[in-house]
């Protein structure tokens, strides 16, 4: 019985982008690293930040608020790089803060609803509800349009 528990269980990687919650499965998870200084490149999308060499293996790393629409925050102290990593492709991810690894029941993530944000809903897994808290659970292969990241090089 709580082998079944524990399958029905996902641990999330919560962030902040301004004032707003979003998640990704820890499974996705890489690293999560503090800001370093960032390679630009050129012709690349608007929201691809530049590059950086991680131990010898060279990221693309995006502002994931640009990606998303959003309102982009000054870098501070807390401001991290999330290394994720989908379907082969490694990708730095730039968010304000980092605050926790969350373990909810899978039942916990509800289909997203139409929000009326600038965030696409082809990006959205669905919503956590916590306590008094909704968190966002993003899609990373359609965020961080993997086709695109495949043709730059990455």
């Amino acid at each position: 019985m709580a082998e079944e528990a524990r399958a029905e269980e996902i641990q999330l990687v919560v962030f902040s982008l301004g004032r707003e919650e979003f998640a990704v499965e820890v499974t996705q998870v890489r690293e999560i690293m503090r800001m370093e200084e960032i390679t630009r490149m050129p012709k690349s999308p608007s929201f691809v930040e530049g590059i950086i060499n991680l131990r010898g293996q060279i990221i693309a790393v995006v502002e994931l608020a640009k990606r998303l629409n959003l309102e982009t925050g000054e870098r501070s102290g807390d401001t991290r790089i999330i290394v994720v990593e989908a379907e082969d492709i490694k990708v730095g991810m730039i968010v304000d803060s980092v605050s926790e690894v969350l373990r909810v029941g899978a039942e916990a993530v509800e289909p997203s609803p139409t929000l009326a944000t600038d965030i696409s809903s082809a990006f959205l897994l669905g919503v956590v509800k916590k306590d008094n808290r909704l968190i966002i659970l993003l899609d990373l292969t359609k965020v961080l349009s993997l086709e695109e990241m495949a043709s730059l090089g990455f």
